[in-house]
C-alpha cells in the first residue's frame, strides 16, 4: 500500500446538522461545496462509542459489538465502560490499512476513543493526556471540556496531513431536553422493579450530560415480568417505544448479547440516567442539552479531495464515510 493519497477522517462529537450552516461553519461548508455535503443517518443509540466504531469499522454494532458506551453482563453481574479494543468483534479500517502495509495515526479529544480504536495506530493521540513529544512540539492542549481542544488537534491534522482527502462527519446530533427518569427507581415505585435499568449512553465524561441519553437498557427479573414491566414504561410520559432484545436487535442491526432485554427509547425532551435514591425523575435546566435517542440520528457528511476515493453508492449511514478505502485500498475485505 505505497504512493496513497493520505486521507483525514474527523468524527466530530454532537455535531447536528443544525449546527452546521455556512454562517457557523463556512469551513466545513467551502469543503463540502467543493465535494460532497450530505445529510446521513447515525447508528442508534446515538452514542459516541456505537458510532465511532461503525464509522472506524464501516460497520454496524451487530458486526463490532460496541452498542453503546456502557455494558451490563448479567450472567456475573459485571458492568463496566465500552471502550476496551478487546470488545471489538472486527478490526478497524486503520488496522486493516496496517495489516496491509499501510500506516494510520489517531488524533482524538478523549483518551478512551485511544483505547478503543487505537490498535496498530501510530501515532495514537488523545489531547486528553497527549504525548509529551506533541506537547512539547504543539504546546499543553485545553483541557477536555473546552473548544480549545479541538483546536490543537486540527493543528497537528493538518501539519501531518495538509494535502489529504478530507471525510468527515459525527457520531450524533443533539437536542435540548427537559426531563430524566431514573427507571430502577421509576419500575420499582409502580411495582415493576428490574434487575437492572441502564443509560446506554454512561460514560466517564460526567460533566457533558451527566451520564443521561435517550437510550436505555432493562435487564428482566425473570422472563414472565415482560409485560409488566413494559406496561410501566409506557405510562411514564416521555417514553416513546419499548422493544424487546429481538426487535430492538434487528431494527437497529445491535449484537443481541449486548443489550438489554427490553430497550427504551425517549420522546426529543426525555433522557434516562441514575438519581439519587428517593428521585425517581427530575426536571432539567434550560440549557441542558443530549443525544442517545432516535432524534440525534441525522448528522452530516462531508468528503473533499477524494477523487481518488470516490463512492459508488451515496452513503446513507456515518458508518458508510469510509466505503472508499473499503473498495479501493483493501480488495477482498469484508464491506456492506
Amino acid at each position: 500500500m505505497t504512493n496513497r493519497q493520505r486521507v483525514v477522517v474527523a468524527m466530530i462529537d454532537g455535531l447536528d446538522p443544525a449546527y452546521a450552516t455556512p454562517e457557523v461553519m463556512p469551513e466545513l461548508d467551502r469543503l463540502g461545496a467543493n465535494g460532497l455535503s450530505t445529510v446521513v443517518e447515525a447508528i442508534a443509540p446515538t452514542v459516541t462509542n456505537a458510532n465511532n466504531a461503525g464509522i472506524s469499522c464501516a460497520a454496524w454494532p451487530s458486526e463490532h459489538g460496541i452498542t453503546g458506551n456502557y455494558y451490563y453482563v448479567p450472567a456475573t453481574g459485571e458492568e463496566d465502560y465500552m471502550e476496551s479494543a478487546e470488545l471489538l468483534l472486527r478490526p478497524t479500517l486503520m488496522t486493516q490499512v496496517a495489516d496491509h502495509g499501510g500506516k494510520a495515526a489517531l488524533l482524538t479529544a478523549k483518551k478512551k476513543t485511544v483505547s478503543l480504536l487505537g490498535t496498530k495506530t501510530t501515532p495514537a493521540v488523545a489531547a486528553e493526556e497527549p504525548p509529551a513529544a506533541f506537547a512539547d512540539r504543539y504546546g499543553q492542549p485545553p483541557g477536555i471540556y473546552s473548544a480549545g481542544i479541538n483546536h490543537w488537534l486540527w493543528t497537528v491534522a493538518v501539519d501531518a496531513a495538509p494535502d489529504a482527502a478530507f471525510f468527515a462527519t459525527a457520531d450524533h446530533g443533539m437536542n435540548y431536553k427537559t426531563l430524566v427518569y431514573d427507571l430502577n427507581q421509576a419500575l420499582a415505585n409502580r411495582d415493576a422493579p428490574v434487575r437492572r435499568a441502564l443509560s446506554a449512553e454512561k460514560d466517564k465524561y460526567v460533566r457533558h450530560h451527566r451520564t443521561f441519553g435517550g437510550t436505555a437498557w432493562i435487564w428482566l427479573n425473570d422472563p414472565r415480568d415482560e409485560g409488566r414491566v413494559t406496561d410501566a414504561l409506557n405510562k411514564l410520559p416521555g417514553v416513546e417505544s419499548v422493544l424487546t432484545r429481538g426487535d430492538a436487535a434487528v431494527r437497529f442491526h445491535l449484537h443481541p448479547d449486548r443489550i438489554g432485554d427490553l430497550v427504551v427509547l425517549g420522546d426529543p425532551n426525555t433522557v434516562f440516567g441514575d438519581l439519587a435514591p428517593g428521585q425517581e425523575s427530575e426536571q432539567l435546566p434550560s440549557h441542558y442539552r443530549s443525544h442517545g435517542s432516535l432524534h440525534e440520528v441525522p448528522v452530516p457528511l462531508v468528503a473533499h479531495n477524494n477523487e481518488s476515493l470516490q463512492y459508488r453508492t451515496p452513503p446513507k449511514h456515518n458508518k458508510d464515510l469510509l466505503t472508499p478505502l473499503l473498495t479501493n485500498w483493501l480488495p477482498g475485505t469484508h464491506h456492506p
